[in-house]
């Protein structure tokens, strides 16, 4: 092992949180599905936290018809239960608002918004968030998370982990 990796703590204190919506398989009840109006899509969406490798911390399943905001207030507590070393959340420009004061004042973790700049187009880089959706490419890899097939969100959940 180097010198960098024996110092470091296990434990994570910073992680990128983020969200996919995948399309639903004819399975899937229409309790648990929705409409993702900004992309078009019909059936569930992924919530996921991971820490600065890109590993998941926590994962939750919703319809897709959920904001960000909505389901990012109980994934950043359920994460603050679980790692409550967790200090730092970097998020793009969907966990705005109440949420970035609910982190503060009641989990006390500071949930830092990158956005992208207004004057690009297409697809950049942004700092940090790039590991998330590196970890969503690695989700898409398997077969069986290109699209949701399970019945009931917590073993669609279980999959993904």
């Amino acid at each position: 092992m180097t010198g960098s990796a024996r110092s470091r703590d296990p434990e994570p204190t910073a992680g990128i949180i983020d969200a996919q919506s995948v399309k639903a398989a004819a399975s899937v009840p229409a309790a648990t599905r929705g409409f993702d109006g900004g992309k078009k899509v019909n059936g569930r969406k992924r919530h996921i936290v991971v820490d600065t490798l890109g590993l998941l911390l926590h994962v939750m399943v919703t319809a897709a018809s959920v904001t960000d905001r909505e389901a990012g207030q109980t994934l950043l507590a359920r994460l603050h239960e679980r790692n409550w070393r967790v200090t730092r959340v970097w998020a793009d420009g969907g966990y705005t608002g109440r949420l970035v004061d609910f982190a503060r004042d009641v989990l006390s973790v500071a949930l830092t918004v990158v956005r992208r700049s207004d004057d690009t187009s297409g697809f950049t880089v942004l700092p940090k968030r790039w590991l998330v959706e590196r970890t969503f490419a690695w989700l898409m890899h398997s077969r069986r998370l290109a699209r949701d097939y399970e019945r009931r969100t917590d073993t669609s959940e279980a999959v993904i982990r």
